[in-house]
């Protein structure tokens, strides 16, 4: 696969699954065997792995994923977003607080046949706690 498509099918995951919940097309873009380099605590691998993790974003948070970069060289595509939500769900135990937040993070993904095969990622979680009100400001 080029470059191209494999940005194709991440830009689709970011704006089609997370953005408009379109969650019966992971099963098109992941491969089976996926491997999430950073799980959420009780998460598996592999595809299920991966739905268990986009639905817990989803049940969390409402809002949307805007990409800022996208860059992609050989099988890797590397996504530098931001994120704007209102937390409307239980997250990671913490419970919904109704507070907006705006996060950002770097995703890394290595693609296999056009399809994400691992997933790498630095986000800035104590940003979001701490507009969330489950950390004190600064």
């Amino acid at each position: 696969m080029t470059t191209e498509t494999n940005k194709v099918t991440i830009r689709r995951y970011y704006v089609e699954v997370h953005n408009q919940g379109n969650f019966p097309l992971l099963q098109e873009l992941t491969c089976a065997d996926y491997v999430e380099h950073n799980p959420f605590p009780g998460h598996g691998q592999g595809l299920a792995g991966l739905q268990q993790r986009v639905e817990l974003l989803q049940l969390a948070f409402r809002g949307d994923f805007t990409i800022e970069d996208m860059i992609a060289e050989g099988d890797k595509v590397v996504v530098r977003w931001t994120g704007r939500v209102v937390h409307r769900g239980e997250f990671l135990g913490i419970p919904p607080t109704g507070k907006s937040a705006t996060y950002s993070g770097i995703d890394i993904y290595l693609l296999r046949n056009g399809k994400m095969a691992e997933h790498w990622d630095v986000v800035d979680v104590f940003g979001l706690l701490t507009q969330l009100g489950v950390l004190p400001q600064p």
